[in-house]
């Protein structure tokens, strides 16, 4: 025929003048489709928690398999965040100290990797001798260490004899990363901004949760050479995100000895299942893949004396923390350590109120000081957030003219990641394709499908059918397929972001170009077209249309665009199977955020002899250069950029096979 050249040429331009809706004739699922993916997502992350549940059950039958399994928890976390950078030395300034009736709040910045700073903020009781101290981990307010809430979580401790040291998290406060020249910042906000940073972190192997982790590390370091601080006396603490930052320390720096989260302890199976994925720092890839939850991160420091501080109508859910605790209670029973575990609930919402405050200022006295008397909390002023910077100007960014920020720092460990990916490219292809499929979360072995047609739709002089290819434990993939009137020598397999009910539109002004002996397939791999999620169940604030699924996709080890590739790998399959279309060549025409999902299916199926690439991302580097760019958690395969980039896969397809249309 002239030929496909033309119809991909007209294709591609069509591609941007699609009708704004989506013509439900071409419809192929006969249910409520929106939820699909979701809802298989929930139920691979359900497996995966139902054995966890397994593993502490058994565990629990003795002392020696608690510990075991506190230990596995320990090894399995620190594989999730092995990517920190190396630490430099802390070189902390004291750029102020404001004094207070009964402490003085000294203002530092310190060095967490090289070149990268962390404003802090010290509160020192008055007074001779080493006291206990507390690490106070801030939530997602923006004004960080001066929230009023924190600032008096600080005072309080500091009236009862414990030196705090009050970190300013990523992206908030003094250390917002992605800003202009003047120091503006570009996003609405650090839930934003962790969520976007967080994209690019996995990518070469990190987490803005582990770069949080590792900044207080540092903190811990810092307070261990503070000569008012008794080393063997510190606890953490920590509300909301800074919550979720205190499970995660508790499981890492063996140095804490006192655990206090709030308002944010839950049950990841739940908090998934209901409100969906939480912030960009809130998790890591592949925690529901390790089989761990919420509690596995505290269990990891039992018995520890650790105190959950709980809001009985806090958007957290309350039950799902209840669910955590008891599997908690249990541990430190078996541990013959009941009396280091607590729970206090208050009847309010979200944050450290004045209750949860005295509670927790006397769980810390109780074990540093031997005394379980009430705390009272008075009516202490506190300060403006601009007397509390510990820079000059506000922002580490400006203060720092080398700064090097969560950006410039994944760019550097791409670039050291040179090595290992030329390491990799020299592997043999097998090798690199069972690397690969692992990375995506791709099983080596196609299950049996089923074929399920539904009728037939025209397109202008084309007909299609309508079918559902079935898989077991697999999202069905609904297919628009155009059978030629003779035994087909080529199958044309088209796929875009937008959903091949768009495609139908155009393929009714094509019905001239469509050779006789030319199939072709309209396909909507999961999460796409008809499956595609609702956009009010995706917050607008982490500029992704499908981030509850991505985000889902990520923990349970499967990422969306290994899912993807898996539908594309079934469909092939399928055509080989086919009388009709089984021989022909295969060529697929992938647009956006489809396109790599297409690359990685041309180097697993070798059937797969040309392949046309529209509007598509040429390099995850790219990513790592765009952090505000939206829409792109689909495509993460977290550590891809320790072993490859797109480019890679286009050299091991065979450049030939490959044309990418801008």
């Amino acid at each position: 025929m002239k030929t496909l050249g033309r119809i991909i040429l007209f294709f591609g331009l069509q591609f941007v003048v699609v009708s704004c809706y989506s013509q439900k004739q071409f419809n192929v699922l006969d249910w409520k489709t929106d939820v699909s993916l979701n809802t298989y997502l929930v139920q691979q992350m359900d497996l995966q928690y139902q054995d966890r549940q397994f593993k502490l059950t058994n565990a629990l039958q003795t002392r020696a398999g608690i510990q075991a399994y506190i230990q596995s928890v320990k090894r399995k976390f620190k594989d999730l965040v092995v990517q920190l950078p190396p630490k430099a030395a802390l070189q902390a300034q004291i750029n102020g100290t404001i004094k207070q009736n009964g402490y003085r709040i000294e203002k530092i910045v310190y060095q967490s990797f090289e070149n990268h700073h962390v404003t802090s903020n010290l509160y020192v009781p008055d007074g001779q001798g080493k006291f206990p101290a507390v690490l106070l981990f801030c939530g997602h307010e923006d004004a960080a260490k001066a929230t009023e809430s924190y600032q008096k979580t600080a005072i309080l401790l500091a009236k009862n004899g414990f030196v705090v040291f009050v970190v300013d998290p990523i992206s908030q406060s003094e250390r917002v990363q992605l800003v202009d020249e003047q120091g503006k910042a570009l996003t609405r906000g650090s839930t934003t901004e962790h969520t976007l940073l967080n994209l690019s972190s996995n990518l070469v192997g990190s987490s803005v949760a582990a770069y949080e982790l590792f900044d207080n590390v540092r903190a811990m370091d810092y307070l261990c050479g503070r000569p008012e601080v008794d080393v063997n006396r510190i606890g953490c603490a920590g509300n909301s995100g800074g919550g979720m930052q205190t499970i995660y320390f508790a499981a890492f720096d063996e140095r804490v000895k006192v655990v206090v989260p709030c308002s944010y302890l839950a049950s990841r199976a739940h908090t998934f299942e209901t409100t969906g994925a939480a912030d960009g720092c809130a998790q890591i890839p592949g925690e529901g893949q390790n089989n761990l939850e919420m509690a596995d991160y505290l269990l990891a420091a039992a018995p520890k004396p650790t105190l959950i501080l709980a809001g009985r109508y806090d958007f957290i859910d309350y039950r799902g923390m209840l669910q955590s605790f008891a599997d908690l209670e249990k541990v430190y029973q078996r541990l013959g350590a009941s009396s280091k575990l607590s729970l206090f609930t208050f009847d309010d919402g979200h944050g450290i109120s004045k209750p949860k405050r005295e509670r927790a200022v006397q769980w810390f006295r109780q074990w540093f000081y031997h005394d379980s008397k009430p705390v009272k909390e008075e009516d202490w002023p506190t300060l403006s957030e601009q007397e509390l910077w510990a820079t000059a100007k506000g922002k580490v960014s400006l203060d720092y003219p080398n700064e090097t920020n969560i950006t410039t720092q994944n760019l550097k460990v791409f670039r050291q990641q040179q090595k290992s990916r030329a390491v990799f490219a020299q592997l043999p292809l097998t090798e690199k394709k069972k690397k690969i499929s692992k990375l995506l979360g791709i099983k080596q072995v196609i299950e049996p499908f089923a074929l399920e047609q539904k009728g037939k739709v025209t397109a202008g002089s084309l007909e299609f059918e309508k079918i559902i290819l079935r898989q077991a434990n697999q999202v069905p993939l609904p297919l628009l397929v155009h059978y030629p009137k003779q035994k087909a020598k080529k199958v044309v397999i088209w796929l875009s972001d937008k959903g091949k009910n768009k495609l139908a539109d155009s393929i009714s002004k094509l019905q001239a170009h469509v050779a006789t002996d030319v199939a072709l397939i309209l396909a909507d791999v999961r999460g796409v077209g008809e499956t595609a999620d609702k956009a009010e169940l995706n917050d607008p604030k982490y500029f992704n249309r499908e981030y509850r699924n991505a985000l889902l996709a990520l923990h349970v080890g499967q990422p969306l665009i290994g899912q993807r590739t898996t539908d594309l790998l079934n469909l092939v399959a399928m055509i080989e199977r086919d009388a009709n279309l089984q021989g022909a060549n295969i060529e697929i025409n992938a647009v956006g955020q489809l396109a790599p999902v297409a690359l990685h299916a041309a180097l697993l199926a070798p059937q797969i002899t040309k392949l046309n690439l529209y509007q598509s991302s040429p390099t995850y580097e790219q990513f790592l250069h765009e952090p505000l760019a939206k829409d792109r958690y689909g495509l993460v395969i977290p550590k891809v950029l320790s072993y490859y980039d797109l480019p890679q896969l286009v050299q091991w397809i065979g450049p030939e096979k490959v044309q990418v249309h801008l």
